[in-house]
């Protein structure tokens, strides 16, 4: 089965949590604070597997979740980093963040690989609290929850040229005739389900690939037919082969066909309606191909035509080889903006503070994620670090803030899902 886009949540692993203990040693009056800190939690990584052509094996896969990092333990003994959770996905794969709409990474080289969840740091120890002020402190930190995301995988093939057209026009004869693949052939429409990709090699050593698509009908670009599952494909190539049968064989108008599919690429993306295109006008061999062709030619006079019959293996050597002198003057374009990068993201410093304060069922709710990661790392059932949290909210400005909203002591305060109270 042939998968070529899933959705996926990932997690990465939490850290480990630090350790709270002192040195108790026969002998040693002053033994001092010895919590090791936690370990790293695990990486979630996306891997290139050439072997690798479809997304299937993730299909089953909706939720990949990382290991958390060893806690770290007394005699300061640092709890060991968590693996990585290495995803492999074949060449070609593009992975989106869909809370962003941003693009994590375009994995299109053979050792490309990308952290696409970042796994938490380690919570300290009490040892790591320990200064000239408070030499023996009695808390210690959990680790760091890892980051989540809702992403989706989506492989476009890497093919050089790209073939389109109606159904039933002679794209998989062709490239049966150029190449060893070998696409199901048939008499009726939509006989090609899933793209073919096809190594064609020419005489005088060169090659190139080449990708057979399923048949466009009109619609295409807004999912009618199988067009807009496919069109994806095309985008990385650097030459569109529009294929016409030009005989009009079952009843229409070459010219006809030719608008219809231009205007689904237009719709699709203005990137695949720029690429450079030749037409190959096939079944050249058939009744009324040759007055077609003088009609086309006729409305089309700057078009690059190549007229063919894939069935007969006529006119197809001339066709590869202006492709592949082609290919080497077209230069590889990226398919993406910049702008639609996650790595190219411009960050401003705002003076706006790192938290929301809002009302709601007269509990007021603090919404940031730095003070949501304070929160998460905070061991609640050791009285100084509760201290220690109640410290850097008013840091941050928190109570401030409140008493400037109208929050009087004794009001309820939301983070996340605990409640507390507003008090001195």
């Amino acid at each position: 089965m042939f998968v070529d886009e899933i959705t996926l949540k990932v997690i990465a692993g939490a850290g480990g949590d630090g350790c709270t203990s002192f040195r108790r040693e026969k002998f040693v009056p002053m033994g001092g604070p010895d919590g090791g800190n936690g370990g790293k939690g695990s990486n979630i990584i996306f891997a290139v597997d050439m072997g690798l052509k479809t997304l299937i094996d993730l299909r089953y896969q909706k939720i990949i979740k990382g290991e958390k990092g060893v806690n770290g333990k007394g005699s300061n003994k640092y709890g060991a980093n968590a693996n990585d959770i290495i995803i492999n996905v074949p060449i070609g794969t593009t992975i989106t963040d869909l809370d962003t709409g941003l693009i994590i990474a375009d994995l299109v080289n053979e050792n490309d690989q990308v952290v696409v969840a970042h796994g938490g740091r380690g919570g300290k120890g009490n040892k790591a609290f320990a200064t000239h002020d408070n030499p023996a402190p009695k808390f210690s930190e959990k680790g760091e929850p890892g980051e989540i995301r809702l992403i989706k995988c989506e492989l476009k093939m890497l093919a050089d040229v790209g073939l389109v057209g109606l159904p039933s026009v002679g794209k998989s004869t062709l490239i049966s005739q150029i190449s060893a693949s070998k696409p199901k052939i048939a008499a009726y429409h939509f006989t090609t389900l899933t793209p073919n990709l096809g190594v064609v090699k020419l005489k005088d050593h060169r090659s190139f690939v080449m990708a057979d698509l399923p048949g466009l009908i009109a619609g295409a670009s807004e999912g009618v037919g199988l067009g807009d599952k496919f069109l994806k494909h095309i985008e990385r190539t650097k030459i569109i082969c529009h294929v016409l049968d030009m005989s009009g064989s079952d009843g229409r108008d070459p010219l006809d066909d030719y608008e219809v599919i231009r205007k689904e690429l237009t719709n699709y993306s203005n990137k695949l309606a720029l690429k450079y295109e030749i037409i190959v006008a096939n079944k050249m061999d058939l009744t009324s191909a040759q007055a077609n062709l003088v009609k086309f030619k006729k409305k089309y006079p700057t078009k690059i035509i190549y007229p063919i019959s894939a069935m007969q293996n006529t006119g197809i050597a001339d066709l590869l080889k202006f492709l592949a002198d082609t290919l080497e003057e077209i230069p590889l374009t990226d398919v993406y903006e910049d702008t639609k990068l996650e790595s190219h993201m411009i960050f401003k410093f705002k003076s706006e503070k790192p938290y929301t304060i809002t009302k709601e069922n007269d509990v007021w709710v603090i919404r940031g994620k730095e003070i949501e990661k304070l929160f998460n790392m905070t061991k609640f059932n050791e009285d100084e670090a509760v201290l220690r949290f109640a410290r850097k909210l008013k840091g941050m400005g928190v109570e401030e803030e409140l008493e400037n909203l109208g929050a009087q002591r004794g009001d309820e305060v939301q983070i996340l899902d605990y409640i507390f109270e507003f008090k001195e």
